[in-house]
């Protein structure tokens, strides 16, 4: 930036002093670090402590420890992808209010991880399952197999391995984009070593939803932030607003309320979707290794099952009348895991999942609570109800399908109720996912900062840079959060600075945005070779 900067809404040149770097330097101090390992032991012995209370409230007896290793390595590996997502994406909500001296670098990451612990800990959940919906149905079955443990850990390492590539050169890359991509992998390899084509072992629909969600957010951020920037030059004419900041001078107080105010929108909307995807992996974790615990939601009042029961009769009709003249004899799960995986309706579609739907229904009515079921048989009600609830989410997408509103609408509350007994999150899960994304925004943040305040635009950021970057990011992923739809924080808001640079004519360092676009583009393909490939390895281990 040059000595003499001026607001280009109003046009008066102003003599000021140059903007001067952040100190990014400054260490924590030993009361911060010993706050940092007390908050982090505490959290491991409440994770420990839960799924001991849990446990013990089902009467299993435990007769060997190696379930409990294995949870252990693998949760371990879960909170550790949350914890590299703090400090990796992060980033991106600090780097405004630091760059524009609005707080202190150090007081900034701690309080963006205080608002992603709370964002965290208020989340729908309803993003967790739609990453999850994206694994194999085969996989999600046998979770607890050794085939279960090889998909969790080879999707987990791999976007681990990623993540960290991208942060130790400084490239906002997209943790959502890297987990998608590990799915991704696993779900083809898995289908490749059973013979299949590896385009049969992925929901493409949903991947397609979700894609769509990732490609058209930065640009949203880009266009948004460049539009709202516009809009506040028309609309607020105090220069302040447009300026950059005047050597180590934190800005006026009203605009440094509205960047700290951004900067915490960010902040709690990142930890409300990106701290969903661990939840959903763990809560696999949990089913396979303790699916006596896990598998079905204990927690569900008898009034609510009771409901159940009278829409599950209703949605056994439906289907049952569709599935007239003709009948099955045997196994019915077989036909309808067919039809999840192929997405194609045959004569043995609607009569194999009424049979399914009535043997579910049977189950909740023999136990009257899922409180009571055995723990010998849980795991096979839990896959029935998941069975029979992906199966209806792809009949109200199948265009084959000549269900008409009223019977749609019965199928859909079943579905609901069904959701409600396997697709929950304990309260100690959310904690202990808030409290690994709340830690890891204090660790590692200084290289993307960088990236983000100084390698974007050819000026330094000013004031209205930050705050529309940051309020186009917030909104995005909140609406995101609303429709269960995974975002990348890091691409929405560094788009977002990238197009408020753009329209105040600041220039754009395009070294840095082909860096940012190599990266964009190579996160999955690179995600899912590392996925397949490990999946493939710890097949042959476990």
């Amino acid at each position: 930036m040059t000595d003499v900067a001026f607001d280009r809404a109003v046009g008066d040149p102003t003599p000021v002093q140059p903007a001067s770097r952040p100190n990014l330097d400054k260490g924590f101090n030993p009361l911060t670090m010993i706050l940092f390992f007390g908050i982090l032991a505490a959290g491991l012995l409440f994770v420990a402590y839960s799924i001991y209370v849990d446990v013990n409230a089902t009467g299993t007896k435990v007769t060997t420890f190696l379930p409990y290793i294995l949870l252990f390595v693998a949760l371990l590996i879960a909170l550790g992808f949350e914890f590299v997502n703090g400090f990796h994406d992060t980033a991106n909500a600090v780097a405004t209010v630091i760059y524009t001296h609005s707080l202190p670098a150090e007081f900034a990451v701690m309080w963006s991880g205080f608002f992603n612990f709370l964002g965290v800990l208020l989340s729908s959940g309803a993003v967790a399952f739609g990453i999850v919906s994206l694994l194999p149905v085969e996989l999600i079955l046998q979770v607890g197999s050794s085939a279960g443990f090889a998909m969790v850990f080879a999707l987990l390492i791999a976007a681990i391995i990623w993540n960290l590539g991208t942060w130790y050169f400084g490239l906002p890359a997209s943790s959502s984009h890297t987990l998608i991509g590990s799915i991704i992998g696993v779900g083809i390899a898995n289908a490749v070593m059973r013979g299949r084509d590896g385009t049969s072992g992925v929901d493409w629909s949903k991947a397609t939803e979700i894609g769509y969600a990732l490609l058209l957010s930065p640009l949203l951020g880009f266009i948004c932030a460049a539009v709202l920037l516009l809009l506040l030059k028309f609309i607020v004419r105090n220069p302040a607003l447009y300026a950059a900041p005047e050597g180590n001078n934190a800005p006026p107080l009203w605009i440094r309320g509205l960047l700290i105010a951004t900067c915490t929108g960010v902040s709690f909307a990142h930890g409300s979707n990106d701290g969903q995807k661990g939840m959903g992996l763990i809560m696999l974790i949990l089913i396979g290794t303790v699916p006596t615990a896990y598998a079905l939601n204990r927690t569900l009042p008898e009034s609510q099952v009771a409901q159940f029961q009278k829409v599950s009769e209703a949605a056994s009709k439906v289907i049952a009348a569709k599935g007239a003249g003709h009948s099955i004899i045997g196994d019915p799960r077989p036909a309808v895991t067919q039809y999840i995986t192929s997405h194609h309706i045959s004569e043995g579609t609607y009569p194999s999942l009424s049979v399914l739907v009535k043997d579910v229904g049977d189950q909740v009515a023999k136990y009257g609570s899922l409180n009571k079921v055995p723990a010998e048989v849980v795991g096979n009600t839990r896959n029935d109800m998941y069975l029979t609830s992906e199966a209806i989410r792809f009949l109200m997408k199948d265009k084959e399908n000549d269900l008409n509103k009223e019977e749609v609408a019965t199928l859909n509350a079943y579905k609901g109720g069904l959701d409600s007994a396997t697709k929950f999150i304990p309260l100690w899960v959310k904690v202990a996912v808030a409290i690994a994304l709340g830690l890891g925004t204090m660790v590692g943040w200084k290289r993307i900062v960088v990236t983000v305040g100084e390698k974007i635009g050819k000026t330094h950021l000013t004031y209205a840079q930050g705050a529309s970057a940051e309020l186009v990011a917030a909104a995005t992923i909140g609406a995101a959060d609303v429709f269960g739809l995974p975002v990348s924080t890091t691409h929405v808001l560094s788009s977002g600075v990238a197009g408020t640079m753009a329209a105040n004519g600041s220039g754009l360092q395009m070294a840095t945005i082909r860096n940012l676009l190599m990266a964009w583009v190579l996160t999955l393909p690179c995600a899912i070779a590392l996925s397949a490939t490990l999946y493939v390895i710890f097949s042959r281990i476990f």
